[in-house]
């Protein structure tokens, strides 16, 4: 049998340039911000259509929060970008991450179903573990 999804496949997306994510300095220390977006789209990279989801990051600000008007831009440029759901949860946090170096952060990206099938994907960080940067 010949494999219909190709490496090309797999890693499409993960280096796309997308917007950068501002942040701003954080007053508090010791509390939690959640954000959900409810209508996240993205291109599935062998089909070429749309996959819908709903992506909530929750996040314990340190020295920096997430300024929301870049994060919605940030969001929007998936919009369409060819991407598998566990890369686009990874990525994302992955910027995250790298822009407001939280205390801890988890993604969780739930897609609308497809063919039956539906997805959630969850990625986690935190300072105490460094995962995956």
């Amino acid at each position: 049998m010949k494999k219909s999804y190709t490496d090309e496949h797999a890693a499409a997306g993960i280096d796309a340039a997308l917007p950068s994510i501002e942040t701003w300095p954080n007053q508090f220390p010791n509390y939690q911000i959640e954000i959900a977006m409810p209508e996240f789209t993205s291109v599935c990279p062998k089909t070429g259509l749309p996959d819908f989801g709903k992506l909530t990051l929750v996040y314990v600000p340190d020295k920096l929060c997430l300024e929301l008007k870049s994060l919605k831009e940030y969001t929007m440029a998936y919009r369409n970008l060819g991407i598998f759901y566990e890369n686009v949860v990874n990525r994302f946090l992955q910027d995250v991450v790298k822009a407001a170096k939280p205390v801890s952060a988890t993604l969780v990206g739930e897609f609308t179903p497809r063919g039956g099938l539906h997805s959630t994907i969850t990625a986690k960080w935190s300072k105490a573990s460094k995962r995956g940067l």
